[in-house]
């Protein structure tokens, strides 16, 4: 079974999740309003694998105009982006 991240580990992923491009981070934004209480190690180590891509390739991936390829192209980084992926409701701090 994979194991849900603890307090610490979301809270370096969250910071290793820090974007160049607003898009990028409202996306990353969402998805840890949404996911951050039950996200596993290996929905993490995916994220990760994101993470290395550069701005626009992220950004392309997250709106679909291109899909994992090569080394990217694993069920685990497609379920992530699924997830990612999913509209809704940016909640605004404060309200």
């Amino acid at each position: 079974m994979d194991t849900v991240l603890d307090a610490n580990a979301i809270n370096r992923l969250k910071w290793r999740c820090r974007r160049g491009l607003l898009e990028n981070d409202l996306f990353i934004e969402r998805f840890f309003q949404r996911h951050e209480s039950h996200l596993t190690e290996s929905q993490a180590q995916a994220l990760l694998a994101l993470m290395d891509l550069a701005d626009n390739d992220l950004l392309d991936l997250l709106l679909m105009r291109t899909e994992p390829s090569e080394e990217m192209d694993r069920p685990e980084v497609h379920e992530l982006l699924a997830m990612m992926r999913t509209p809704g409701t940016i909640l605004q701090k404060g309200k």
